[in-house]
């Protein structure tokens, strides 16, 4: 276990890059060629995570600040995910996360299973949070252990399903999202995105990136609409001037500059995907495999966080009006863009179903996240976890409004 928590200590800009030097040498890199790969990646992993960084450090606070002045009473918090990811680890099923995890991706590349090769361990929480609320549901470790796998299985097998659509929308070659919470929404998104087809006048809305630009010319260029959308939260948070451009401005920036910070990503994973190809020919007859990696690769695209940006007031308002709802979001509302960054894809960058499907599966996820809060507020109770001041339960939207962990959780209930 201090072997595991020292690993998950270095972190995704140091281990990451470790992990591609070695996956660069057996697919036959030179050693050279594969340092630089790595080291490489590992720069832009460093600019994507102060991009984000940007991103929740200046949407956060404005999405508090909306949820306070609409004086929203609501008695079970959303923690956030850094609060969850913690219980999470904490927990008896955290504990074996990782080999667990790693037992699974092996298992299943071995007998073609699957095509991705999961790297991103850090994400591995997603597993080991729906273990855990197994684990306090049935008292029984074992069955916790077994929703991780089932768990981790199923999101590999989401990232194999969009991985095409997932590099052709985001220009990402080689590459898979076997992100926990990003996945669990395509099911969801892909049924919801075709009945919107069919729906007379709706299904003829064009709201793509590309769409906006030629019909609003530059106030439709990605980086002059997040400034647009960073004034119109700030003044919905009732911020100053100052404060209020500043968000406009960190908007602009995040549009700006997270595609070229995946830019620099892909300088150094073009070569080790290319080496993977080659090795695939000579020793399985063509067949090909992904690299799993972080959603975090495909927040930043314009429909992504346009789309993120309209659902923060949005999510507010349907957790005030929602019947049955319970939670006030709060922790995770700068997290929605890792919610709709495997969306995008499905509707082709259009803002605007991106946003109708969002909405639907946020006011799903807020009474989801409301009906495990007895769950999550116990498994926090056994990882010691430090409650907010006058919260008496907690949940979370990353990942206590996770559908699929919902639908793992309550079948393993039956056992």
């Amino acid at each position: 276990m201090s072997v595991i928590k020292y690993l998950l200590d270095l972190g995704a800009v140091v281990m990451l890059p470790i992990i591609i030097f070695v996956l660069g040498l057996i697919l036959g890199e030179k050693p050279g060629k594969a340092f630089r790969s790595a080291l490489t990646i590992g720069i832009g992993f460093i600019g994507i995570n102060l991009v984000i960084g940007l991103l929740v450090n200046n949407l956060g606070p404005a999405a508090q600040a909306m949820v306070k002045n609409m004086g929203v009473k609501l008695n079970v918090i959303d923690v956030g995910w850094p609060a969850s990811s913690a219980i999470a680890f904490a927990s008896k099923v955290g504990a074996f996360v990782i080999p667990l995890g790693l037992a699974i991706n092996i298992i299943m590349l071995a007998t073609r299973l699957t095509k991705t090769v999961n790297v991103d361990f850090w994400n591995y929480w997603h597993f080991a949070f729906t273990g855990a609320l197994v684990a306090v549901a049935t008292g029984n470790l074992t069955l916790g252990l077994i929703a991780a796998a089932i768990n981790a299985a199923i999101v590999l097998k989401l990232a194999d399903w969009t991985a095409k659509m997932v590099q052709d929308f985001y220009g990402l070659p080689g590459i898979s999202l076997p992100h926990g919470f990003s996945a669990a929404y395509v099911p969801i998104a892909i049924p919801l995105n075709k009945l919107i087809d069919k729906i007379p006048y709706i299904n003829k809305i064009e709201a793509d990136p590309d769409t906006i630009n030629k019909k609003f010319g530059i106030f439709g260029e990605p980086v002059v609409l997040g400034l647009i959308l960073g004034l119109i939260l700030g003044i919905l948070a009732k911020f100053d001037a100052k404060t209020t451009l500043n968000l406009g401005m960190s908007m602009a920036g995040v549009m700006f500059l997270m595609p070229r910070m995946v830019k620099i990503l892909m300088e150094g994973l073009i070569p080790i995907s290319e080496a993977a190809k080659s090795f695939m020919q000579k020793r399985f007859a063509g067949k090909e495999f992904y690299i799993g990696l972080d959603s975090a690769v495909a927040v930043g695209h314009p429909a992504a966080i346009s789309t993120a940006l309209i659902l923060v007031p949005i999510t507010i308002l349907i957790a005030v009006i929602l019947p049955g709802n319970n939670v006030l979001p709060f922790g995770d509302l700068a997290t929605i863009p890792f919610m709709v960054a495997m969306i995008a894809p499905i509707t082709r960058g259009n803002v605007f179903r991106s946003v109708i499907i969002g909405a639907i599966v946020i006011g799903v996820g807020l009474l989801i996240a409301t009906n495990v809060a007895p769950l999550l507020t116990q498994a926090a109770t056994d990882a010691a976890f430090k409650f907010p001041s006058g919260a008496s339960q907690i949940s979370s939207i990353c990942d206590g409004a996770n559908p699929l962990t919902w639908i793992i959780l309550k079948i393993m209930d039956l056992f």
